[in-house]
Formats: C-alpha cells, structure tokens, sequence
C-alpha cells in the first residue's frame, strides 16, 4: 500500500530511533528486527497518519518484546520515551489493529536469526573467540544501518546478513577476503555457508549487489563502526 504520509527518510528517522530505544531498554537485538518487520508489514496494509508514525513504531516494539523478551517494557515507560505524546488507550487499540491486519501472525526469519545462525555454521572460529566477537558486533552494526534504510527492504533478510557477515570479516581482515566483484568469491561465500544448492549465477549476483550496497552504506555511516574499522573509503 502506498503511504501518502509516509516517506523513506520518515522511515529511517524512525527505526534509528527504535534501535536507540532498544539499547536504552537493553533489549535483544530480535526484539528490535521483529519489530521494524512487524511495522513494515502493517504498513502495506494500512494507511498511517503522519502523528501516528511514532506510536506505530513503539507499539510495533511492545508486541515485537512480547514474543521475544522474558519481561517487556511497561506501556507507561515505552510511552514516556514519545514524551507522553499518546495515551494508553490509544496504544492498545492500535496493538489490536495489527494484531487482526497481520491476523496474529507475528513470527518472521529476522535479520537476528540469521545472525546467529550464519555465525554457527561458521568454521575456523572458536566459539567465544575474540575475532568471531569482534566481526559478528561488526556485522550486527551494519544490520541494524540496513534495517534504517529503506533500500534494503529488497532483499530477504538471509541475503542482509550473509553479505554482512562476508562484509565485516573483510573489513576486519579476519578471514581470507575474496574480492566483491568476483564471481567465485560470492560463490565460496554461498558454499562456505551451506548454500551449495543457491550458489546460481543470479544468487552470485544479487549477493554481488548487497554487499555493494553494504560498502557504500558504511562508507555514509563510518561514525557507528569507527570503533572498530579504520577509514576505508
């Protein structure tokens, strides 16, 4: 559904927001991907006011930490954080909204999940190791830039991360890089994940094109990973 409030730059202040909120809260990093999927999801089928954007959002989070969190954040502290600019009420019949527009099916693969699942099937690291430590916090950063900007909603979640994880693990010079623009490089990388069956000269290329898309996202974003990243561009 086009939204005739809503633009991508509206789009992005927002889940910048959410994911600033979720440090704040100290939830896990699936609370904040399930919800910018549940908001998402609710705004291809629903008109949303431009005043409404906001609460969307955090009641989008409160349901997004009922299915992850063991304990969620109260409705009065979530809405203190909008500046008290909604009531209760308010919040909890657009909770009741989405629950009926995605008719309650709130579960969907994240951005989180893959995380830690390409990060299980990885070889040639220690568990707790400090350089797996190290590129999957990176990787986990460059997600959450992608979960703001609205150009990657092209992409399936599977293809974010595993170019993410391939990203950070060059950057960080941790892993034997292969070249972006190489074909037999995307290759390996579908391969060394157990993606044998998906490796297609089209799956080469769309991984090709994320992790572009990735380089220069974090080219524009050096502030949130100069921790751990030297400028590169």
């Amino acid at each position: 559904r086009k939204q005739a409030s809503i633009t991508a730059e509206a789009r992005s202040k927002l889940v910048s927001w959410l994911i600033a909120v979720r440090r704040q809260l100290k939830l896990s990093f699936e609370s904040c991907c399930l919800a910018v999927n549940i908001m998402d999801r609710f705004l291809i089928t629903t008109s949303v006011a431009a005043d409404c954007f906001q609460l969307l959002g955090v009641t989008s989070l409160l349901i997004a930490t009922k299915q992850v969190e063991v304990y969620s954040p109260r409705i009065t502290q979530l809405l203190s954080l909008c500046c008290n600019s909604f009531s209760r009420e308010q919040l909890c019949n657009l909770e009741c909204l989405i629950l009926l527009r995605l008719h309650f099916r709130l579960a969907a693969p994240t951005h989180a999940f893959f995380l830690d699942y390409f990060t299980s099937r990885t070889t040639g690291y220690q568990t707790d190791g400090e350089p797996q430590k190290k590129w999957k916090w990176l990787a986990c950063k460059v997600c959450e830039l992608s979960l703001a900007d609205y150009t990657f909603n092209k992409y399936m979640p599977s293809v974010i991360v595993l170019c993410a994880v391939k990203l950070a693990k060059d950057l960080l010079k941790t892993h034997s890089a292969q070249p972006t623009d190489n074909k037999a490089g995307s290759s390996k990388t579908l391969e060394s994940f157990g993606f044998q069956e998906y490796a297609t000269f089209e799956a080469q290329l769309l991984v090709q094109q994320c992790t572009e898309d990735l380089k220069l996202l974090v080219s524009l974003n050096q502030d949130a990973v100069q921790d751990f990243i030297s400028p590169l561009y």
